[in-house]
């Protein structure tokens, strides 16, 4: 569910009138007119142009793969509107990838990043796969985004961590901004929508896919899925797993203690931080201003000193709030089923998001007849999955378009 910026490193149509910045166009702009309605842009900031020179470095430097004829593309930081959790109107901010060939019946791709408790630690905002990878797939002639989801990057507010709910409105919402930067560009979009992602992402992207499949009226066409290394069963796989303590200790006890902070502010399980937490002043590092380092250092070296022995004892057998905040984001899987090809993929050696969660989630999608396969890339760990399994990943969404 992790992801630092040290460990992947370089890891609503437009209104009329509206006009964004091209290859040669300022690298900034502002919206004039204010949007009202979701997806909608307030602005969109141009943070890189690469040729298909600069692109290949930059992705073999990022241990991302080149695809073959790659062209060159422009990255973008943009805001745009979208809801809360709440239901309430917010912004959020992601980066949408732009190539600079391509121009007619373009496909999209979506990628949903992994775990991260700090918001500068997002592609609008900083180096990582959520700048790597939309250029990966617009040097192959797709759009391609990238949502900060909510609460983090520019977006105000604690990031609803986990809540599939919101990744899937806040991913649909950026569809439409970047919709309406590439028409005002010239551009012609299909409607045709890829959806991959990484741990966290990869629970977002089954979200996203199902919201997308359920909303015909939203303009865009789903064609496939491509989720990596995803927590599916929080309650029947992952949380056994942490406090039983097979898992790698450390960032059992980050993903513990970020899960319960986020699903407290969501659905209240507590009161006061002393109820849930050993150590009162955990909740307080998971505000978005903490790096992953600092939370690391203040959190205790096992997950069974993170919570009280109430709160294990709940989590190991839910009920009430917390049974209703596993059951309302564990059924990314289980709950529908996809008319279009899934293809997972997870590590046998991955220590953090073990691989059963993506073998029971393969299980929930054969029983509903949907076209899915398992790809196991190999015994490495949580970190190494995305791109080990990017290469497949980008040639079979090639073959889709």
């Amino acid at each position: 569910m992790r992801k630092t910026r040290k460990t992947l490193g370089l890891l609503a149509l437009a209104c009329a009138g509206l006009v964004l910045a091209t290859a040669t166009a300022p690298a900034a702009l502002a919206l004039s007119t204010p949007q009202v309605e979701q997806g909608s842009l307030v602005s969109a900031k141009k943070i890189k142009s690469l040729s298909a020179a600069e692109i290949a470095a930059y992705l073999r430097e990022s241990k991302f793969p080149v695809p073959p004829k790659a062209q060159g593309a422009d990255l973008y930081a943009v805001v745009y509107r979208t809801v809360g959790v709440d239901g309430s109107p917010t912004t959020a901010s992601g980066t949408v990838a732009v190539p600079h060939k391509s121009r007619k019946d373009l496909w999209t791709v979506s990628y949903e990043h992994g775990t991260t408790a700090t918001r500068a630690y997002v592609g609008s905002m900083d180096e990582g796969d959520g700048r790597a990878v939309p250029m990966m797939f617009a040097a192959a002639g797709f759009i391609a985004v990238a949502p900060d989801y909510l609460g983090l990057g520019t977006g105000p507010g604690f990031h609803p961590y986990m809540d599939h709910a919101s990744e899937a409105s806040a991913t649909v919402d950026l569809l439409r901004a970047a919709r309406s930067l590439a028409t005002g560009q010239g551009r012609r979009l299909s409607g045709d929508v890829l959806v991959t992602g990484f741990s966290q992402g990869g629970t977002a992207t089954m979200a996203v896919g199902r919201q997308l499949q359920a909303g015909p009226g939203l303009g865009f066409r789903l064609r496939g899925l491509a989720p990596i290394s995803g927590p599916y069963e929080v309650q029947h796989v992952q949380f056994p797993e942490l406090i039983a303590e097979r898992l790698d200790p450390r960032t059992s006890a980050f993903y513990l203690a970020y899960w319960t902070a986020s699903m407290n502010r969501l659905h209240h399980f507590y009161d006061s931080p002393a109820e849930a937490f050993q150590d009162p002043a955990v909740e307080a590092l998971y505000d978005g201003n903490h790096t992953f380092d600092e939370i690391i250092a203040g959190l205790p070296a096992s997950p069974l000193d993170v919570l009280t022995p109430k709160f294990q004892q709940w989590y190991l057998n839910p009920s009430g709030a917390v049974l209703k905040a596993l059951e309302t984001n564990d059924d990314t899987c289980s709950s529908w089923r996809p008319r279009v090809p899934v293809r997972l993929f997870a590590a046998r050696g991955d220590r953090e998001v073990v691989a059963r969660n993506s073998r029971n989630c393969l299980r929930d999608l054969r029983r509903h007849g949907t076209d899915a396969t398992l790809t196991d890339v190999g015994d490495i760990g949580h970190m190494d999955s995305p791109l080990a399994a990017m290469p497949t990943v980008l040639r079979w969404f090639t073959d889709l378009r």
